[in-house]
């Protein structure tokens, strides 16, 4: 063992050491619940948020990371269901995402990550193993993802595709024009204004590496989908996710124009929930129907 590992155990042992530790997760936890009190304050008080078109006051979060949970079951409440179907490209490790909390709900899909971790929480569940969740470990570009979900058998139009590549975003999306989601769920770089669009150089073998220089921004991924046939409905509050809905399917229940300038929200990372909770697969229930 090496010493600077040996000395670290030992001033874990020594009282004033365990008690800055715990000063400092509760400070941490203070920060936290006090981030999260002035975001219900907000989406209760603000008369942007109070609109009940708008989407960030239905966020609640299960699985997700940003109450992205309450929003996908909001714009479903409103549009309705189809086939039930997901696909979530970027799943971490199987707990928390975008469709896991779907899944508990009876819905089916497809889970597909660079990093093969979340095969293991798949096998580990008996609930899973009736062919509800079909998954791959791949890492996907805008030149192979085509092909990755059709050797999957995803099908060409379904309900719900959350995407979350971190650096290529954009160019994964672009290479995903042949499937017609009806509800897509994108990654935004909220660092960038509403009114620029910007997106980093393509490069298929990049990966994100913790600098703001990262996807493409709420203008360019405004305007990709709406050459796809997508309207943008909204942002999740905390300025991660965008939320397109086919264009078809909007009429007037959701909040228009249809723009970044008018959904665009900052970055507020020091809000997200999962600070303070942890997150568990939920056991998998019934399909029920609308």
């Amino acid at each position: 063992m090496a010493l600077r590992e040996k000395l670290r155990r030992l001033a874990r042992r020594l009282p004033l050491y365990r008690d800055i530790l715990e000063m400092r997760d509760q400070i941490r936890v203070l920060r936290t619940m006090e981030a999260m009190r002035y975001a219900d304050l907000e989406l209760e008080r603000s008369p942007r948020y109070s609109d009940p078109l708008r989407l960030p006051r239905y966020e609640r979060a299960v699985n997700s990371q940003n109450g992205e949970d309450g929003i996908i079951a909001e714009i479903f409440r409103r549009i309705g269901t189809t086939d039930r179907v997901f696909l979530e490209i970027g799943v971490g490790n199987g707990v928390e995402n975008n469709t896991a909390f779907l899944l508990a709900q009876g819905w089916t899909g497809f889970w597909v990550d660079g990093n093969p971790a979340f095969q293991q929480v798949i096998a580990a569940r008996a609930d899973l193993r009736d062919g509800c969740i079909r998954g791959r470990a791949a890492f996907v570009d805008r030149e192979n993802v085509a092909r990755v979900l059709e050797e999957m058998d995803v099908p060409n139009a379904f309900d719900l595709m959350s995407l979350d590549v971190d650096q290529n975003t954009y160019y994964v999306w672009e290479g995903l024009a042949a499937f017609r989601p009806r509800v897509a769920v994108i990654e935004y770089n909220s660092a960038i204004p509403s009114g620029v669009d910007w997106k980093v150089s393509y490069a298929p073998s990049r990966v994100w590496d913790g600098s703001p220089n990262f996807g493409a921004s709420l203008k360019a991924l405004e305007r990709l989908g709406a050459r796809m046939g997508y309207a943008l409905v909204g942002c999740d509050f905390n300025g991660v996710n965008a939320f397109f809905v086919r264009e078809d399917l909007c009429g007037d229940a959701f909040r228009a124009p249809f723009t970044a300038e008018n959904h665009y929200e900052p970055p507020r990372l020091m809000i997200t929930p999962h600070m303070l909770f942890g997150r568990a697969l939920l056991d998998r229930g019934a399909p029920t129907s609308d």
